[in-house]
């Protein structure tokens, strides 16, 4: 009975260790586990857009091309901004021309003739007034209407008033162009020269360059089609490292900071890729409560950015799933 009696208390021992086991083990599985923090491989979007609605006269690139910076991508039709450039450049030679006319001052022959027009006001003033002086003589023995000494005496007025004008126009020229003058003439040049850089401008402006090295992504027009102003017309992704977007779980959120080194494990290689946490929202996406519960506070994701600078990263395509791993797992 002894050995008995023995042997079924170290069963039963035996079975109750199992048991405390079994539900140490069920409590490990079932205690949460931390929220992944996910996102995805992007690469910095350019798009290279149309400053004028004008007809893509030629695209210079195709999808998936590499481009380097400054290289022509597509020419736009320049057929208008080139005939408002040539109004714009005429209009500075007349500006030009007109300052430097009125700086040269007015030409000797033109003194000349003013002073000749002075010699002739004065010899009809003189005539005027003897005319006037001989019909007032004859008028006082009643011999000549008053109506014809007062016609006289009206040319002899305006011939003295032809006279003043002659001799202030030659004033004018002997003394030269005004100090005003010149001034506004130069103002107006300025003024034509910048219409003609804004054109100039405009028309470089229809030769689209790429900004950055780059791949080009997608060219959403054809040539012999007009986008809209504002209207991308080349897509590029710049090349060098890509960047993973990730969005991080609230319960994780104040455990990441920017500058925080971080292992980036990318679907399709076996190896974690460093990183460092470049950027993090302060406020959450998606899902904007005003008041939350616990329950709700649970599904709030934090926008974050993160280099990747690593050499491996440099040729790994966008769009790729990634988990990062902070290296603090509760």
């Amino acid at each position: 009975m002894i050995p008995l009696i023995i042997g079924v208390a170290m069963k039963t021992r035996t079975a109750v260790i199992c048991l405390h086991a079994a539900l140490v083990l069920l409590a490990g599985c079932s205690a949460e586990q931390p929220a992944p923090i996910v996102g995805t491989l992007e690469r910095h979007r350019f798009e290279v857009a149309a400053n004028s609605s004008e007809l893509i006269e030629r695209l210079e690139v195709r999808e998936g091309d590499r481009v380097r910076q400054g290289q022509t991508l597509a020419v736009l039709d320049s057929r208008v901004v080139d005939a408002a450039g040539t109004s714009a450049a005429a209009e500075v030679g007349r500006a030009k021309q007109r300052l430097r006319e009125l700086r040269n001052g007015p030409r000797a022959e033109e003194i000349a003739a003013a002073a000749a027009q002075l010699s002739a006001a004065e010899a009809d003033q003189e005539q005027s007034a003897r005319e006037y002086q001989r019909l007032a003589d004859i008028a006082a023995r009643g011999l000549v209407a008053p109506s014809q000494v007062d016609a006289q005496r009206r040319l002899r007025d305006s011939a003295a008033a032809g006279v003043a004008a002659a001799r202030a126009n030659l004033q004018l020229l002997q003394k030269g162009t005004r100090v005003e003058q010149i001034a506004q003439a130069q103002e107006a040049l300025t003024a034509a020269e910048g219409q003609l850089a804004e054109q100039e401008a405009q028309r470089a402006r229809l030769t689209l360059l790429a900004p950055v090295d780059g791949t080009v992504e997608a060219l959403p027009y054809r040539q012999g089609e007009r986008p809209p102003a504002g209207a991308a017309v080349v897509i590029l992704l710049a090349t060098g490292a890509p960047y993973a977007r990730v969005y991080v779980p609230e319960p994780r959120r104040a455990a990441i900071t920017a500058g925080q080194q971080v292992q980036v494990k990318v679907d399709g290689r076996t190896d974690a890729l460093p990183g460092v946490v470049r950027f993090i929202a302060g406020e959450a996406s998606f899902t904007p409560y005003f008041a939350l519960t616990q329950r709700d506070r649970s599904r709030l994701t934090y926008l974050a950015e993160i280099d990747l600078g690593s050499a491996a990263a440099r040729d790994l395509p966008v769009g790729v799933p990634v988990e990062v791993q902070t290296g603090a797992t509760p």
